[in-house]
């Protein structure tokens, strides 16, 4: 009984944490498509890939992760480039279409 209790919690931690990671991921599609469009570049590939994932403090001082995507774009319809999106929980906190910082929440 204890074991199936113990499995039990962890498949809920596991799918709590999919499903986090899942809108974050959202979040950081819709901060790359708007960076794109802002810039009047295009967005490669559709999506955002993952790249990294820490542990920071929120502006209240609770602990989240940060997470941070990459993607690709192309400026001139040639070129390929590499723009990235940092999440801090939910919320964006920094969108970059190569060394030029799109928008920033600081």
């Amino acid at each position: 009984m204890l074991l199936f209790l113990f499995s039990l919690i962890c498949f809920m931690v596991l799918l709590a944490f999919w499903q986090s990671a899942m809108a974050a991921r959202e979040v950081a599609n819709r901060a790359a498509r708007g960076a794109c469009e802002r810039d009047h570049a295009q967005l490669l590939d559709g999506t955002v890939a993952f790249q990294r994932l820490r542990l920071a403090r929120d502006t209240s001082g609770r602990m989240t992760f940060r997470r941070t995507y990459v993607f690709d774009y192309s400026d001139d319809g040639e070129s390929r480039r590499q723009g990235f999106v940092i999440l801090l929980g939910r919320r964006l906190e920094v969108v970059g279409l190569g060394p030029t910082l799109v928008s920033s929440s600081q």
